[in-house]
């Protein structure tokens, strides 16, 4: 009788093989049985980081609007932002060190509502408390002033409602691209790209519909901010009449 051993052996062998082949392999592969991450996704996982931060650019510029909210850090100081945008204008709030205001843009029309605090304060951010500041403050609060276009005031502040301005710094990052782990934003699984160490940042792109980017962390410790409600409109107008002041043509300076 011929032993069959030396073929038992033989299948063992043939199945451990198989068995360390299968643990080598990546989790995009399913040959294995293992779960393919990208099943059920926009195919956007599969991409290299420049095709990926290319087709995220393509579906942010595809979009009529934007929700942009979280925390700016700059030379400035930090800004903690909540704006809406299209391509019109924008509307939503700014926190700054010293207060909380509102901006709106309409067209070339910027608007801006603060609290007293806001008004009274010098560059310095020590409170003005007699002379412009002071009696700005009780004229300005919570009323929209419209911003004069040749104020300082206007191109520091516009920018926050300007959808292109800050797309285009949030969407472009610096140095070797880089993929790394899929995540999930608000309940959308996403892929990351990131750029060079140090400020090259990173952005999280949706894995579900568009490609949108959901998430943007700045380079060096400059905030987070998450990117929401692509596409969805939103009424953009100028504020009425008796919520409005006229202040001049030019704004008092403040700190903020």
């Amino acid at each position: 009788m011929t032993s069959s051993a030396p073929a038992v052996r033989a299948r063992r062998r043939t199945a451990s093989l198989a068995v360390v082949l299968c643990a080598g392999l990546t989790a995009a592969l399913t040959a294995c049985g293992g779960e393919d991450p990208d099943k059920g996704t926009n195919g956007v996982g599969k991409l290299s980081a420049p095709e990926i931060e290319k087709k995220a650019q393509a579906a942010a510029d595809s979009a009529d609007a934007v929700h942009l909210a979280g925390t700016l850090v700059g030379k400035g100081g930090t800004y903690k932002i909540d704006m809406r945008l299209k391509d019109e204008g924008g509307a939503g709030s700014v926190t700054s060190k010293n207060s909380t205001f509102t901006l709106l843009r309409t067209g070339d029309e910027l608007y801006l509502k603060a609290d007293a605090g806001f008004w009274s304060h010098d560059e310095e951010g020590g409170a003005d408390a007699g002379g412009e500041g002071a009696s700005a403050a009780d004229k300005l609060r919570d009323k929209y002033v419209k911003v004069p276009e040749d104020d300082p005031t206007y191109e520091q502040l516009s920018g926050f409602t300007d959808k292109k301005v800050l797309l285009d710094g949030m969407l472009t990052l610096h140095g070797e691209l880089t993929k790394g782990d899929r995540d999930e934003v608000t309940g959308v699984r996403t892929v990351r790209i990131m750029g060079g160490e140090g400020a090259g940042g990173a952005l999280d792109v949706s894995l579900e519909g568009k490609p949108y980017p959901l998430r943007f962390a700045r380079g060096g410790g400059g905030g987070v901010i998450t990117l929401a409600d692509w596409g969805e409109d939103f009424t953009l107008r100028a504020p009425a009449e008796d919520e409005t002041v006229d202040y001049g043509k030019q704004l008092p300076r403040t700190s903020s």
